[in-house]
């Protein structure tokens, strides 16, 4: 087994699966090494740059010849979701995950949860703006982190409702809240607020069920 695969395996059994989710004992701070914050960061930093980037063809050419050569290293690593430390290393940002804009939690209280959040230059939707799309992404990962805490368990989404009042900012510390407004069974009420300073960006209302034994 290489080197990878050891520190990914981190229980004698496999983990247990919590309707089709990561179960809370696999979450961890160790996965992927001492430098897979550092790795996560220079993989953001390449979106960053390659949104903006106009390359010639020579340098396009160099550049597939080198990522192409990276994926193919990457490939040799890949090993399942339960393992990977995309999405469990919880002293990351967004958990390490890169599929979503970083943010850090602030503060978490029994109904939600509170986070400082940056959309960056990938995710840029027009005029320095971040674009829609990435700040629902957002508030949906944060709204789920806020109706786990609500009710001490895994939920899927049912449906997010994203109001956009004011324009959102690239590369700016952004407030944002998430809070069960009530419990009503396996259906929990998620309100949510993005904040620049004292400004209004954007506001959610989303509805998260609960899931039972073994539903994925």
């Amino acid at each position: 087994m290489s080197e990878a695969n050891d520190r990914a395996v981190e229980t004698v059994e496999e983990d247990p699966h919590e309707g089709g989710f990561r179960a809370h004992t696999a979450i961890t701070t160790e996965r992927g090494g001492p430098r897979y914050g550092e790795f996560s960061e220079q993989v953001r930093l390449l979106m960053d740059t390659a949104r903006y980037a106009c390359p010639d063809d020579d340098l396009v050419d160099e550049l597939i010849e080198h990522l192409t050569a990276v994926n193919e290293r990457l490939a040799k690593v890949r090993i399942d979701e339960w393992h990977s430390p995309a999405g469990t290393r919880i002293d990351l940002p967004s958990r390490g995950n890169i599929t979503l804009p970083p943010y850090e939690v602030v503060e978490v209280t029994e109904t939600g949860v509170i986070a400082d959040l940056v959309f960056r230059d990938f995710h840029l939707g027009g005029n320095n703006a971040a674009h829609g799309g990435h700040i629902a992404v957002a508030f949906d990962d944060i709204g789920g982190f806020a109706s786990a805490v609500a009710v001490q368990h895994i939920s899927r989404t049912a449906y997010l409702n994203v109001q956009y009042r004011s324009i959102t900012p690239l590369n700016t510390t952004l407030r944002v809240h998430a809070w069960a407004e009530r419990v009503e069974g396996r259906k929990v009420f998620i309100k949510g607020t993005m904040h620049d300073g004292d400004r209004l960006c954007a506001e959610m209302d989303a509805l998260f069920i609960k899931l039972n034994p073994g539903q994925a």
